[in-house]
């Protein structure tokens, strides 16, 4: 047997083209690796569209990720994140009580000035001239008011939030118009099974490499070269994204073990252990991360994506605002309504004055209020309070749900790198063929 190969290698070497044909397995492993780094790049990056536009048709790219934002993230948020939780349960999970002392602590040290600059906006010779113990008595009437109304308010949209935020409309937006921040939830949450597509590539690439080699005795004609060469590329980049994700569920294995891999992934990477019968996790790089993915995944949908803030400017600000201020009118109100804030503005404004006033007094509330739910280290201890909640409850998802966590980035618009793995590898193929072949 020895004799034999050792024949075929003394053919081999008396080939004209050995050192070509030798080369086929260290350029395709480098190719491959060179051209799915390319595609992976191209999944995110460029963030805005890069390119010209010949009429209405672009001439260009901008990265799948931030291209289809609004999709992807709808996808997410129908397949995932609402089977996570609703955003009553999160609001529910700040403590309410808390916010609403929080923010009436903050409200409360600029009461004063509200009143006084609401004043100024719609009467400022009468606000001046008005005596400072009636003031006295408007601004204390405020304050006693302030704690009970703005924790029934407080109350009042955390039961309402459903009705007054869409979820998914409330991700959508926020993506398409932060699309950077769609590309760094992904890198985050995805950075191991993106390192994992482009190094498990090279490997690929050098099995492909090999069977090429092999084929090159059976069909030694050169136009094979480029033509394998796109076949791999097109193999290699969809065997690589189908790793990441599949199979699903586990599948264990037993295999004789004679070595283990060091904890610290430092040389030497492997070490030898007594033999025995080890067992092996068949499984997509990504479902097994499960628990990991878990805790990044939470900490940065809790701090970044559904947040107190985000919800808050949907609710105040976003397609159902005027159904959020008639619940803030419904509490702010009675603060005006009190016969003393009523009778004496009332005699010194006038009926039509009076009603703008408590029209602006609601605005201004409003703007007031957003001012401490915007503080990151208040939304930062809100996100604390539901972190736990979030990433055991995607510890909890099926195989099928979790995957969807990350899938989507790459599902859509996939064909597109496979197809282009397909024509780098024969652009590729074709230069090996001219620069070690002709």
């Amino acid at each position: 047997m020895f004799e034999y190969f050792s024949h075929l290698w003394q053919l081999f070497l008396l080939c004209p083209d050995h050192l070509a044909v030798l080369s086929i397995i260290p350029v395709t492993a480098f190719v491959t690796w060179a051209h799915v780094w390319m595609a992976l790049r191209m999944v995110f990056y460029p963030i805005h569209f890069f390119g010209f536009h010949i009429g209405r048709l672009p001439i260009g790219w901008q990265g799948i990720v931030p291209r289809k934002a609004g999709r992807i993230s709808g996808i997410i948020t129908d397949n995932t994140l609402k089977k996570i939780g609703s955003l009553s349960e999160f609001l529910d999970a700040m403590d309410p009580d808390e916010m609403a002392n929080i923010i009436g602590n903050q409200v409360d040290a600029q009461l004063e000035h509200l009143i006084d600059e609401v004043m100024h906006e719609r009467n400022v010779v009468l606000w001046e001239n008005l005596p400072y113990s009636i003031k006295r008595r408007i601004y204390e009437h405020a304050h006693k008011q302030l704690p009970t109304v703005l924790h029934d308010l407080v109350i009042d949209l955390t039961s309402h939030v459903e009705s007054l935020v869409d979820m998914r409309d409330m991700v959508v937006h926020q993506m398409e118009n932060d699309r950077r921040l769609m590309v760094t939830m992904f890198l985050k949450v995805g950075s191991k099974e993106i390192n994992f597509i482009w190094h498990i590539s090279a490997l690929i690439g050098c099995c492909f490499g090999l069977i090429q080699m092999l084929v090159w005795f059976v069909v030694p004609w050169h136009w094979t070269v480029p033509f394998w060469a796109a076949v791999w590329g097109l193999l290699t980049n969809w065997i690589a994204i189908w790793m990441v994700f599949n199979p699903v569920y586990p599948h264990y294995v037993r295999y004789p073990q004679f070595f283990r891999r060091t904890t610290n992934r430092k040389f030497p990477w492997l070490v030898p252990v007594v033999p025995r019968i080890g067992t092996y996790n068949i499984q997509g790089a990504f479902m097994k991360r499960q628990e990991e993915v878990s805790d990044v995944f939470a900490k940065v949908v809790t701090e970044e994506l559904i947040t107190l803030k985000t919800i808050m400017m949907e609710m105040m600000y976003g397609d159902k605002k005027e159904k959020t201020r008639q619940i803030v009118k419904k509490h702010i109100n009675p603060i005006m309504d009190t016969p003393l804030v009523r009778t004496t503005l009332q005699l010194s404004l006038g009926p039509k004055e009076y009603a703008k006033l408590k029209t602006d007094l609601i605005d201004r509330s409003i703007e007031i209020t957003m001012v401490p739910v915007c503080d990151p280290a208040f939304n930062a201890s809100r996100a604390r309070k539901i972190f736990k909640m979030f990433r055991d409850r995607i510890r909890d998802l099926t195989p099928h749900e979790f995957q969807n966590l990350l899938r989507p980035a790459f599902k859509e618009d996939e064909w597109i790198l496979i197809v282009l793995g397909g024509v780098t590898g024969f652009i590729a193929g074709t230069i090996h063929l001219f620069v070690a072949f002709l």
